[in-house]
This record gives C-alpha cells, structure tokens and sequence, in this order.
C-alpha cells in the first residue's frame, strides 16, 4: 500500500465563457456558465482516480488523499465539495482542515474567451491557510507502515518549506514533488531544490527568461539537486522530461503533421498532465520507461482539452498512441 498526499488549494470554480474577451468599463453576454470544483491538487486527484480504478496490477495500491482547507464541514460548499469527487470516489477527504468560522469556500471566477482559447482568473480565498501544525496532524495520523508520497502544490511556499522539512526528519523514505507554476510567486526554486520530482509550468518557465522545456529543465537541474526527475508543460509543443543524475532528457511533440485538435477546455489541461505522472511513477515505474510516462501524460491532457470538465479523462490511458496536446498545460 503506498500513501499519496495531495496538499493544495481547493475551490468552487465559476466558468464564463465568452466570444471575447470584454474591454476595460464594457459589457458582455456570456455564452455558458458553468460551475465546478477546482483547484490544482483536487483536479489532478480526480483525474487520477479514474486511473486508479482501471489499474489492472493488484499488486500497485495506492490510497489518495487530499489535504486542504475548506470552509464549515456541516456548510453546503463543505459538502458539495466532497461530492464532486463522486459517489465511488476513492479520494479520502479525512486529511482536510475544515474552517468552522467559514461558509465561503475559496472561489475562482474564470472568462474562458472563444475567439483566442484563452483563459483569465481571479481568485478570492478568505480562508486562513494551513499551518506547518495542522499539515504535521494530518501526516503524522497515517499509518507509518506504508510507504508514502506527498505532492506539494507550491502555494505558501515558506509553509510549504517546512512541511518538506518536517517530512524529510520523520519520514526519510517519502517521496515529495512540487508544482512551480505561479510566475510571481517567490521561493518556488528553494522548494524545487528539496523535493524529489518537480513539475515546472510554461508560464514559469517563460518569466525566468527559458525559451523551451529545455532549456528550463536543463538550467533547472543546477537548482533542483536532490531531484530524480525534473518535468515541463510547453502547451501545445506538448511536455518534456530530464532524468537526474544522467541528464536523460525525453520530449512529448504535441502536434503530428497535419493533426488538428478541436479545444473545448483547458482548464486543468496542467493538473492532468500530473495525474498521469503520477500514475505512471506509481503503478508503472518498472514496465514504464520515462518516455512512455511523459507520453501518456500528454494524451491524457489532450483527452482533457477536448471535453468539459474531467469526467472520462482517465479512460483512454491504456492507448498508448499519443495524441497532441493543445495549449493550456
């Protein structure tokens, strides 16, 4: 049995989509609204459940869990949260810290522009983050006997720091990667540098000056030391892959010639690409070389960019013919 603990962020997400994207002081009517759970962590947790369920080796038990904070337990977001993972879900929600003061969940308001695909956030969050306390509580109750993984989404990252910290003196032999995807977000680079595997996103990648997934991982691998294997979303170029310490690096093209992909959706198109990661650096990791796990990983993002939403997404692992993965990771 092997323990994998997601720690980030979850909110209620509102999408609207629009022809265009509206000018300052004007008016627009939305084509579709829509409203769902997100959050970077629960998004790639969803999709890996479905991966999970498919896994046909009994001999690869993973238990999911997610630890984040949410709003009142006995409120409405509370519970529409935990039903959005579905009724089968497999993903234990016991590990989040519930705000009993809050009714209001963290909330993102998306304008996903038809014209250009483009996607424009603003996030609102009164929820007081976790601690370094409260994330000790929610490892230190798992059972020690299992090996475990802990995913760090790379928000708070002084917090974030020193649960890295706490897990490498109490759990040597877990294994941690990190998420460095906010371009303005600072100390992300000292995360990368304890953890294990990190996932680095184009838009990051491009703020500190890398013209490709490259050059990014190439440059990164000076930084990240302790990492065994460094990974970067280039959206519609597709994902690469560096193995540490012999600087293997595998690439994922997104488009064959003449290939064509019809983007309905690419808002968790990143958060996707992880689950299948880490699917495959789970359940996979001797009969999968780094460039089938990279490969799969990219066509289950394209699976994502071509639907609303996540459900189904997981389904078309087993095919191990790639298919291009649109911008949006």
């Amino acid at each position: 049995m092997l323990n994998l603990v997601c720690v980030g962020a979850c909110y209620l997400d509102t999408i609207l989509s629009v022809p265009r994207f509206p000018e300052e002081d004007s008016k627009l009517r939305a084509t579709s609204l829509s409203v769902r759970r997100g959050g970077n962590c629960p998004n790639s947790l969803e999709v890996l459940q479905q991966l999970l369920a498919a896994e046909q080796q009994q001999s690869h038990k993973v238990r999911p869990y997610l630890v984040s904070c949410l709003p009142s337990a006995e409120g409405p977001a509370a519970a529409r949260i935990r039903d959005s993972f579905g009724p089968d879900s497999t993903v234990d929600l016991t590990r989040c810290i519930y705000r009993g003061q809050h009714e209001q969940p963290a909330s993102s308001y998306i304008i996903r522009s038809e014209a250009t695909g483009s996607r424009t956030l603003v996030n609102y969050n009164d929820l007081p983050e976790m601690t370094l306390a409260e994330f000790q509580a929610a490892i230190d109750g798992l059972d020690p006997q299992h090996d475990m993984w802990v995913h760090f989404e790379g928000r708070i990252p002084e917090t974030t720091l020193s649960c890295i910290q706490h897990l490498r003196q109490t759990l040597p032999k877990a294994s941690i990667s990190v998420e460095v995807e906010k371009p303005d977000r600072e100390g992300l680079e000292q995360l990368a540098a304890e953890a294990d595997v990190v996932f680095y996103s184009k838009s990051w990648a491009e703020s500190n000056g890398y013209q490709s997934a490259q050059e990014c991982l190439m440059a990164q691998s000076e930084v990240a030391r302790r990492a065994s294997l460094l990974l970067c979303t280039w959206g519609s170029e597709g994902a690469a892959g560096l193995s540490l310490p012999s600087k293997s690096c595998v690439s994922c093209p997104a488009l064959r010639p003449g290939q064509n992909v019809r983007v309905v959706d690419t808002v968790g198109a990143g958060d996707t690409f992880i689950a299948g990661m880490l699917y495959g650096l789970l359940c996979h990791q001797d009969d999968w070389d780094a460039e089938t796990k990279v490969r799969i990983a990219v066509q289950l993002a394209t699976s994502k960019v071509q639907k609303e939403g996540f459900s189904g997404v997981g389904t078309h692992v087993m095919d191990q013919k790639a298919t291009p993965a649109p911008s949006g990771m």
